[in-house]
């Protein structure tokens, strides 16, 4: 007898099969218990009907707790009245481990118990869904990279430095040096990319910043692309043609997702290339207009003022062309401005704020050594990444897009906490 997983049932119609399966939630009345099944890949209901089945297997069937393990043996047929299609007619249960008292039952539960039960939360229709999404971005994120030429490097989690020159930094001993957690592979990044050309980073970054809202994490995941001999608007193209693919990937792959999360897909089935652009200059215009007068010319957006702008539009939205004083030393100024950087943030629909920070970076070695100078930096500690300004410089760009956001916003998820398998927050290192 084959033993063959959810998402294969398609392939197996009419046959006898073994499913390795937990029991999600059950119903029966006095004829027939319906079994919800899960194995990880998928959900499926299995259907024990009295009369096809010994009675010690119809009522070990009624009487199965949620969350108990088991192996279920049964056929493969159609059900035209789920979105999955198929359901298995149970001929036979091995128990193979009893669970009591599952904590996380189909009722409401507050957030900070999900919170501490997140090891079993993560169990939820909800949470496989959430789950699978991020899956299917991770997975066309090295598709869409690797089909365009990029070769991934991993940059070190440990570092010397701010890339940033933030505090806001998770500092350790490194034996008998002070060392951080890194908030970024970008420096490492671009020195790759004067060797492979195009490149990319997958690796967890570390922020620590003391901010409870639904869009941050302390611990978080980061897709950093870098590109030798490619310029601002270059790279503003590669951000909107990768966006574009993830998103039509999970529109493609993960419609059962979809759906069980009630999303609107007719939201994300336009989010196609080019996307829309306005100046840091323009977006100030209109927040004013917008009513909002507290925000002045070189003020930095917070995410009412993000989502504002975002209104404006049906897809993501570039804001472009920052004052210095409000981005990171390492940005190329303007051609023609001295007051603004050739960079951009790249603002996701639906008020989840930015999900892609870019720019080209400064290939000028003194231009280079004179921001490191006016932002404070340790110089010998950013030496090996000046000297790239030295050997062969040239014009490069690259930018950082944030995993969890995005998966937040492509799947609905209301909090950022859920497109992360074990999420770190401010005051929450368990489970």
């Amino acid at each position: 007898m084959k033993k063959i997983m959810i998402q294969d049932m398609s392939k197996h119609l009419g046959e006898t099969v073994k499913l390795g399966a937990w029991l999600a939630n059950k119903r029966s009345s006095g004829k027939i218990a319906f079994l919800q099944l899960r194995d990880g890949s998928g959900f499926v209901q299995g259907v024990v009907v009295k009369a096809e089945v010994s009675e010690e297997l119809f009522a070990k069937a009624k009487t199965i707790t949620q969350e108990t393990s088991m192996y279920v043996i049964g056929e493969v047929t159609k059900d035209e009245r789920s979105s999955f299609g198929f359901e298995i007619q149970v001929k036979d249960i091995e128990i193979i481990h009893e669970a009591v008292d599952f904590p996380i039952t189909p009722k409401e539960h507050g957030t900070e118990f999900l919170m501490d039960n997140r090891h079993l939360w993560l169990r939820s229709r909800k949470q496989h869904a959430i789950m699978k999404i991020r899956n299917e971005v991770i997975r066309a994120t090295y598709e869409f990279f690797n089909d365009n030429g990029f070769s991934k490097v991993d940059p070190p989690i440990l570092t010397g430095s701010a890339p940033e020159g933030t505090s806001e930094l998770f500092q350790t001993k490194y034996f008998d040096e002070d060392a951080y957690l890194s908030q970024s592979g970008q420096l490492y990044m671009e020195a790759a990319a004067m060797a492979l050309g195009k490149v990319f980073s997958f690796g967890p970054t570390f922020r620590a910043e003391k901010s409870k809202t639904r869009r941050h994490l302390i611990e978080f995941w980061m897709i950093e692309p870098e590109m030798a001999f490619t310029e601002f608007d270059e790279i503003l193209e590669v951000q909107e043609q990768y966006v574009s693919y993830i998103v039509q990937s999970v529109l493609k792959n993960c419609q059962l997702e979809l759906e069980r999360l009630d999303r609107d897909v007719t939201k994300l089935e336009h989010i196609q290339a080019p996307f829309p652009r306005i100046s840091y200059d323009d977006a100030i215009k209109l927040l004013h207009e917008k009513d909002f007068n507290d925000i002045q010319w070189g003020d930095d957006f917070g995410a009412p003022h993000e989502t504002a702008i975002a209104e404006h539009f049906e897809k993501p939205v570039f804001i472009t062309h920052y004052p210095v004083g409000i981005k990171p030393f390492y940005m190329q100024p303007h051609p023609d401005r001295e007051d603004v950087v050739l960079c951009a943030d790249l603002i996701a629909p639906e008020g989840y704020g930015e999900i892609i920070g870019g720019s080209e970076r400064i290939h000028d070695y003194d231009l280079m050594k004179q921001r490191i100078e006016e932002h404070g930096l340790d110089e010998k500690a950013y030496a090996w990444y000046l000297e790239l300004r030295k050997q062969g410089s040239v014009p490069h760009s690259g930018f950082g897009l944030g995993l969890e956001r995005t998966v937040a916003w492509i799947s609905g998820a209301e909090h950022v906490r859920e497109a992360i398998p074990f999420p770190r927050l401010l005051n929450r290192l368990y489970p």
